[in-house]
């Protein structure tokens, strides 16, 4: 629906969401219901409530709509799709347990304000009033004229409906936040109070230089048990990864190089004599020998191939141009028209029929569909005012609801070529039927102007593809490899991998569904994640992956499975590491001071060969000579005047303070001003933590993995 979804230009519903194909995802429903009967239709609960395949497939699939339309990567979404559903269910429920309602006149009233709506200007009269009643007369048109528009509107309006009752949801508990007199009067003693101190500080990078610290497992371990919550994990895999590009080589680059220029002069067996040079049918010539199919559309000078759009405007029609290379392909261009582009505004009607794109649900068959728009084209080309009449045939809803209008474009539009073609070829008025793969278009021409010069060009293309020699020899390389850590420890498996400068990567938490693997984006990506994480899988494993199309190898090597609960020590390594070495050396140089018993910090200086300092520091904004050292302020305010502080486990090292000076320096600002600036930032700060406490507190099962590993059994 992509493509379609682009001819409709105005979708009033973002139809590319409301979409008439659900995704089939991973597994067939109907296979899974009669394996394990209706259970596998659950993918998890929520405080007790089911969330669905349906439920999942659909916010999927929004998701990926969302992201094609966006320029974004589709895969890798199953994970914020899952993510979503848990916390609108959340949502959901919380809504409901305060007696909140959202009622139908409700919903109608704060749909201008939803981000789906509040954006669209059509939606909206010249005095900025919403066009509600119009648009429920579209939905009530939809639910006599085109049922599945009509129930894919009706998900889309639950995932709306989750966004109000989110809105209301927070904008009542918000309002109840406060701050206290004494609050305030705290932030503001904070704000202008002064310590002025001299200290010294042990820093840890420099201390690390003469004293190395090994962080072990169990040092990490330790961390991971003093802050649970933030550990806490759902089931993961730690790879080793290898991969094994099957890029040609210098020899398969002149091959192609070399059958190109052939085609060009001499031609081919499938083509006889005939060379693209001389032929007179270049539509065929390339679709017999070219790499991509033939595009019979006008593109402007901007859109041509670099190597050759400096020379189209003084060429004359029938000039080739190349061989020429494009990144990874070989091609020749043939010069066959030039002509001003003209923009077009056309309206159309799409007549569907069972099984074609824009099928759906619909019933009738193609020889119907045929009938029907035949007989609709032939009443609107000798009277093009009945057109809107018709309207209620169309299975594009979006368009219909702008009277059938696809609104102004040009040959550089992306529509389906058949489109492009009759608006190129026909004037301001002309009526047809035009068979594309979504069905039958009874398309009008409402009005024609002209605009740039535009080139319509036959590019015979060759990909520069890998050699069965060379893939032969990647196979050869990469199975190797496996034999060689075959059994081997994941130590072993590395420093092959990089003795033998492959390249190899380790990611370390891998989930069931991310989708994608970092530094590799390949179609395997979900294959490697769904082997990596079979009920049978055990560490140490390996197997080796073809990437399709490509003959790239991926060897994979299971370097641990981690279940549901706490993080594995290994798997957030790197992201704790700096932290705890920096706590075990924090204890190292604390220990040593307290055992120095040093009543001044010139001699706590001289221990550890570094430099008395003095700053002014302030609890609210805790900055100690450009480093944030909260503990550090709190040290200095808490400990008495000439006294020598207790070393101190900061950000950036461990200090020693002595307070010399304590001043007050008021700030601009009464205390009701603090009071509502204190309660601002709460109520903003209010609405994730908020979230975060329900899904914290909720008793959330996901049953994905276990569905998964069923149906692989």
């Amino acid at each position: 629906m992509a493509i379609l979804g682009q001819i409709r230009n105005r979708p009033w519903l973002l139809m590319g969401i409301i979409a008439v194909a659900m995704l089939a995802f991973v597994v067939n429903p109907d296979s899974l219901e009669k394996l394990f009967g209706a259970e596998p239709g659950v993918y998890g609960k929520v405080n007790g409530e089911e969330i669905t395949k349906e439920d999942f497939d659909d916010q999927l699939f929004m998701l990926q709509q969302q992201a094609q339309q966006q320029g974004q990567p589709t895969k890798g979404l199953e994970e914020q799709a899952w993510q979503l559903l848990v916390q609108s269910k959340l949502i959901k429920q919380q809504f409901e347990k305060m007696g909140l309602t959202l009622t139908d006149d409700m919903f109608w009233n704060q749909l201008q304000f939803d981000p789906m709506f509040a954006q669209n200007k059509e939606l909206f009269d010249e005095k900025g009033n919403f066009k509600v009643q119009e648009l429920k007369g579209q939905v009530e048109q939809m639910k006599g004229t085109n049922v599945e528009a009509y129930n894919n509107w009706l998900k889309t309006r639950r995932s709306i409906e989750y966004r109000m009752m989110a809105r209301q949801l927070f904008a009542n508990v918000t309002s109840g936040i406060t701050a206290s007199k004494k609050e305030a009067e705290e932030i503001m003693k904070e704000r202008d109070q002064l310590a002025d101190i001299d200290f010294v500080k042990v820093d840890y990078t420099e201390y690390a230089k003469k004293n190395p610290v090994k962080v072990t497992t169990n040092d990490l371990a330790d961390y991971i048990k003093k802050h649970p919550i933030l550990f806490k994990r759902e089931a993961s895999r730690n790879l080793g990864l290898v991969y094994f590009p099957a890029a040609p080589s210098a020899q398969d680059d002149a091959s192609t190089q070399a059958e190109i220029n052939k085609l060009f002069t001499e031609g081919s067996d499938v083509s006889g004599k005939e060379s693209f040079q001389n032929t007179t049918n270049d539509s065929m010539f390339i679709a017999l020998n070219s790499d991509m199919p033939f595009n019979p559309s006008y593109f402007s000078k901007d859109q041509l191939p670099m190597s050759i759009r400096d020379k189209v405007a003084t060429a004359s029609v029938g000039a080739t141009f190349g061989p020429y290379k494009e990144q990874n392909f070989y091609v020749v261009s043939k010069l066959l028209d030039k002509k001003p582009s003209d923009s077009t505004l056309s309206r159309h009607i799409l007549v569907s029929y069972k099984g074609n794109q824009a099928g759906g649900d619909a019933t009738r068959t193609k020889e119907q569909a045929k009938k029907l728009a035949d007989s609709i084209g032939a009443v609107v080309k000798a009277d093009p005012s009945k057109f809107t009449e018709f309207l209620k045939y169309s299975a594009d809803p979006s368009s219909a609801a702008q009277g059938g209008s696809v609104g102004w474009t040009t040959p550089a539009t992306p529509f389906v070529p058949e489109y492009l073609h009759f608006l190129a070829t026909n004037g301001k008025g002309a009526t047809a039927v035009v068979e594309t793969q979504y069905g039958y278009h009874i398309i009008n021409i409402e009005d024609k102007k002209s605009g740039a010069m535009t080139y319509k060009v036959a590019n015979l293309v060759k990909a520069i593809k890998a050699s069965d020699k060379t893939e032969n020899e990647i196979y050869t390389k990469a199975t190797k490899f496996i034999q060689q850590v075959q059994g081997k420890s994941f130590n072993d498996f590395a420093n092959i991998a990089k003795k033998e400068n492959y390249n190899f990567s380790n990611p370390t938490e891998i989930g069931r569904f991310q989708g994608q693997l970092p530094g590799l984006g390949t179609d395997k990506d979900g294959d490697i994640i769904a082997w990596a994480f079979n009920k049978k899988r055990e560490k140490g494993d390996t197997d080796i992956f073809t990437v399709d199309g490509t003959g790239d190898k991926i060897v994979a090597y299971v370097n641990g499975i981690q279940d549901a609960g706490m993080a594995s020590p290994e798997a957030v390594r790197e992201q704790i590491e700096p932290i705890v070495k920096n706590k075990l050396m924090a204890k190292q140089i604390s220990d040593k001071i307290s055992a120095a018993k040093a009543t001044s910090l010139d001699q706590i200086a001289r221990q550890f060969g570094i430099t008395k300092q003095s700053a002014q520091v302030n609890m609210l904004n805790p900055q100690v000579n450009g480093a944030m050292e909260p503990r550090v302020a709190g040290a200095a305010f808490g400990v008495a005047k000439n006294k020598l502080s207790n070393p101190v486990e900061g950000m950036t090292g461990v200090y020693v303070v002595l307070k010399k000076s304590e001043t007050t320096n008021k700030q601009p600002g009464d205390l009701k001003q603090m009071t509502e600036a204190i309660a601002g930032q709460s109520s903003q700060r209010f609405g994730q933590a908020l979230l975060k406490s329900l899904q914290d507190n909720a008793k959330i099962k996901d049953y994905r993995i276990e569905i998964y590993n069923k149906v692989s059994q």
